[in-house]
């Protein structure tokens, strides 16, 4: 069983800043899906891609993926690049 652990990045849509803290380990596909002959929805029988496991921190969710057996990949978080501009600058 393989999973990675990542950091809950920023929404786009609002500007608060709640839960940015969050680890999440999210477990990997173990098969790949399906379209359903009658309703052509993609889906499949693997009921772990369904799952989302949250930590207050990095070293709390490796933690708990070497204690359960779970071969965990730590995606980095890239760092936040603020482009600040005034109002102005849409005119020239």
């Amino acid at each position: 069983m393989s999973a990675r652990i990542f950091q809950r990045p920023k929404n786009a849509m609002q500007s608060g800043k709640a839960l940015l803290g969050q680890w999440i380990l999210e477990f990997a596909p173990a098969e790949a899906r399906v379209a359903d002959p009658l309703m052509g929805w993609a889906g499949s029988g693997d009921t772990q891609a369904q799952v989302q496991l949250k930590f207050d921190s990095q070293e709390a969710a490796v933690a708990y993926a070497s204690r359960h057996g779970i071969s965990a990949e730590v995606h980095a978080t890239p760092p936040r690049r603020l482009k600040l501009q005034t109002y102005a600058d849409n005119f020239r």
